[in-house]
């Protein structure tokens, strides 16, 4: 099930919630229960398996000029 996000119109808290993407989109607010909006973030994913490392595609660090004195 997704995970959405949503924040009260009144006091401003964000809670999360777990919910099917055919349940209502409009849920009270955990603290004052009063109406909160559905807001729209990005999407998490993790890459998982051989092949994925930290340092692919990265680009490599610009040579630092020393000073000479």
């Amino acid at each position: 099930m997704p995970l959405y996000e949503y924040r009260c119109s009144s006091c401003g808290h964000q809670f999360e919630v777990l919910q099917k993407i055919s349940d209502q989109s409009l849920r009270p607010c955990e603290k004052c229960g009063t109406e909160s909006e559905h807001l729209i973030s990005g999407g998490g994913f993790v890459f998982k398996g051989s092949g994925f490392y930290i340092t692919d595609n990265k680009k490599p660090a610009p040579n630092k000029l020393k000073s000479e004195s």
